[in-house]
């Protein structure tokens, strides 16, 4: 792989993110006009699905997609992936002033730990090893080591969308995120291996007759819708500054995992390049730790009186009166994070 294929990689990782640190606050705003008109997303609803703004955000993060998808096309995933730590930046900016959702000092400490310990992991991954056919691929897919993650992974989505979605996916943004960053994981290695399909098809080497090439793309199709269900969810209960960040990490460390178990990229490295490895994913444990701390503290001054000023008037609004807010217009001009509607 040669220098100049690498960059247009990089290139494409960076656009991408821009594009889909842009997608998430626009469809945020998308599910947030929608839940005024009919039942949250949630909650199960779907109104967002004839808002405009839901559909902008969605287009926005179809070209990112689409130019993260070409970018593994030129580039190994573990630079790709990681260059997705951009869109924690984008997000959490515009949300600032197109949501009114501000992180604390000690949330921006968090996102920077995230990053920091995400850049430390990249910089010491080990080489990808670029197969050369799909059929390749299919040997590493079909091994025992990863068929064991892929059947340990399928176990722990179908535990949190069964058992712990109906009784925590309200409260705990571990559960939906955890089902995105899981199935995002396995996303990633088909869509490596579609790449691979192109790549070698254009080359002149046709890969598409392949039934592995369609498999891997019905997978992919598969895990991107599963993605992006439970990633509304997600956006529509908690503050887009937290999921943004805590998505990002979790995606970034399972998907460096997978790819580590499927391509062995792990062999022959020396006990430096794993110790720094090590504290690149305390780190980003911190970071999300940190994350989490925030959010419990904005939970808690959001309850009981709460004040704000408007000119020279001081209001006030009891606990009883939050049952009112779940017109999101309303609440947006209240200027709270609208995580707080969800838990009264």
């Amino acid at each position: 792989m040669g220098a100049s294929d690498n960059t247009r990689g990089l290139i494409l990782a960076i656009v991408s993110s821009l594009f889909i640190g842009a997608s998430f606050i626009l469809k945020k705003k998308g599910l947030r006009r929608a839940a005024a008109a009919g039942t949250r997303a949630g909650f199960g609803g779907y109104t967002y699905l004839l808002e405009p703004l839901w559909w902008t955000g969605m287009i926005t993060m179809i070209v990112g997609e689409v130019a993260n998808f070409v970018a593994y096309i030129y580039a190994p995933a573990v630079l790709v992936t990681p260059l997705g730590a951009l869109s924690i930046i984008v997000s959490a900016i515009l949300a600032h002033f197109m949501l009114k959702e501000k992180l604390r000092q000690m949330g921006i400490l968090g996102c920077v730990s995230c990053i920091v310990g995400s850049v430390v992991i990249v910089i010491h991954a080990p080489q990808e090893q670029m197969p050369t056919s799909v059929q390749e691929i299919w040997i590493l897919a079909t091994q025992p080591a990863f068929l064991i993650y892929v059947a340990a992974t399928v176990s722990i989505v179908l535990a949190l969308i069964l058992h712990f979605e109906p009784h925590y996916g309200q409260t705990n943004i571990l559960v939906y995120l955890g089902i995105c960053s899981l199935v995002g994981a396995l996303t990633v290695v088909s869509i490596k291996a579609i790449g691979i399909a192109i790549k070698l098809t254009l080359e002149g080497i046709n890969q598409i007759g392949y039934p592995q090439t369609w498999f891997f793309f019905s997978v992919a199709v598969i895990c991107v819708i599963a993605q992006l269900n439970y990633l509304n969810k997600a956006l529509d209960t908690f503050s887009a500054a937290i999921v943004s960040p805590i998505y990002y990490v979790m995606f970034t460390t399972l998907t460096i995992i997978a790819s580590a178990i499927m391509f062995k990229d792990w062999s022959g490295q020396n006990v430096s390049s794993i110790l720094s490895e090590i504290c690149g994913f305390v780190t980003v444990l911190s970071g999300t730790v940190i994350l989490h701390m925030t959010r419990e503290e904005e939970q808690a001054t959001s309850q009981g009186t709460i004040t704000w000023y408007d000119g020279d008037q001081t209001k006030s609004l009891e606990d009883e009166h939050f049952t009112r807010l779940h017109n999101s217009d309303y609440f947006d001009q209240l200027n709270f994070p609208l995580e707080t509607n969800v838990r009264t």
